[in-house]
């Protein structure tokens, strides 16, 4: 086994770390209590060739793996852009999946490039307000007409939707009912969403409010059959298959916002003096110091193991799992002693670690909550009875 850094890991590293370098926590501030996309940091990095990193060299791309995504995506975070930035770009570096591995010749030269250069933004449309977690219940549907499928239904938590020109949206072609099993009957489309025929409308949320999440409605918005992500019916399928590079992502930007919260927590540890000595000179400050930065470099390597393996084409469900489990536990873990760390001054919002903690939390309800994966692990690591 090689824990060495490769150059090419560190030249990304710094190129990121030098374009986040001009969007300090001040900005990000600002972006989260204006409710304001961060523009000028998605078109740096857009200009970088950092959003089609992980999109094929023939399509616009630099046809890198999920190593390199994660790693870009750990240093956005870790710059105190947290979620607010990773959120930003993190659709478009990983959201197109499904289409480069099943979507037609014709749309994948229609749209990556576009998705490459950053002038095409897409969203994921495939939770529902009834449905939850439990993905085979959607009844958003898409019924055939000629060369349109026509879309009605309705999605929640769906990122990014206010400023995004094509939606990945999850429907039922097929209803429940008439399928052999639950995960048959659905297609995958990419569809036009600023129409007359949807309504998007903001959550209003505790943190990551640069980056609107929405619920979405769609009134018989009218869909090309060539905008079909593969063949009819076998979206949820298509899903699986990004699924585990997402969670090895989302893993990777917890980690990031660990890093950001343990810079301010030590350097604020180090610099503050009551009754006349550091108050890191105290165990009850740092002993968790030290342990949360244990878990964070425990959770590390679950990611590095869990990217290796799927950029090797070898199956990785339960190190992306675990991945996204431990990431997320340790994250909050360091957030939350970050704040404590800070005292009274931890719950004020010039320091910026509540925005951290906020941020934080959110990493173990999403995209899959702490549960859900506890529960895969019980069922497919260690064979026991599935409970649900």
């Amino acid at each position: 086994m090689n824990f060495e850094t490769t150059d090419e890991h560190q030249l990304i590293r710094d190129a990121v770390g030098k374009i986040c370098a001009n969007f300090p926590d001040e900005y990000w501030a600002e972006c989260d209590s204006k409710h304001r996309f961060p523009w000028d940091f998605y078109n740096a990095m857009a200009k970088d060739g950092w959003i089609g990193i992980a999109i094929p060299e023939e399509y616009g791309g630099s046809g890198r793996g999920i190593t390199e995504a994660s790693i870009v995506l750990e240093e956005v975070a870790a710059s105190g852009a947290a979620m607010n930035g990773a959120s930003g770009i993190h659709l478009s570096i990983f959201g197109m999946h499904p289409v480069v591995q099943h979507g037609s010749e014709e749309m994948k030269q229609k749209y990556l490039p576009q998705v490459a250069s950053g002038d095409l933004h897409v969203c994921f449309g495939v939770t529902e307000p009834d449905a939850g977690t439990d993905t085979t219940s959607i009844t958003t549907t898409a019924r055939r007409e000629g060369d349109c499928y026509i879309v009605r239904g309705r999605k929640v938590w769906t990122t990014k939707a206010l400023d995004c020109e094509r939606v990945l949206l999850l429907t039922r072609t097929q209803a429940r009912d008439q399928v052999a099993r639950r995960t048959q009957g659905m297609t995958l489309l990419l569809a036009e969403i600023q129409r007359p025929e949807v309504s998007i409308s903001p959550i209003d949320k505790v943190g990551r409010n640069a980056v609107a999440t929405c619920e979405v409605v769609y009134d018989d918005l009218p869909v090309q059959v060539a905008d079909r992500v593969g063949e009819e019916g076998r979206g949820f399928r298509y899903l699986l298959d990004g699924l585990n590079a997402e969670r090895i992502l989302v893993a990777s930007e917890a980690l990031g916002i660990g890093r950001a919260a343990m810079r301010r927590a030590v350097a604020y540890a180090n610099d503050r003096v009551v009754f006349n000595r550091p108050i890191g000179m105290n165990q009850g400050v740092s002993f968790p110091l030290g342990e949360a930065r244990m878990r964070l470099d425990a959770a590390e390597l679950m990611i590095r193991k869990a990217s290796w393996l799927i950029d090797n084409d070898q199956p990785c469900g339960a190190e992306a799992n675990m991945a996204k489990w431990l990431a997320a536990d340790a994250c909050f873990q360091a957030a939350d002693q970050a704040v404590q760390t800070h005292g009274g001054f931890g719950y004020a919002k010039e320091f910026h670690v509540e925005r951290y903690w906020r941020e934080a939390r959110l990493q173990r309800l999403a995209p899959i909550s702490q549960e859900m994966v506890l529960n895969y692990v019980t069922e497919h690591v260690l064979g026991l009875p599935r409970s649900y």
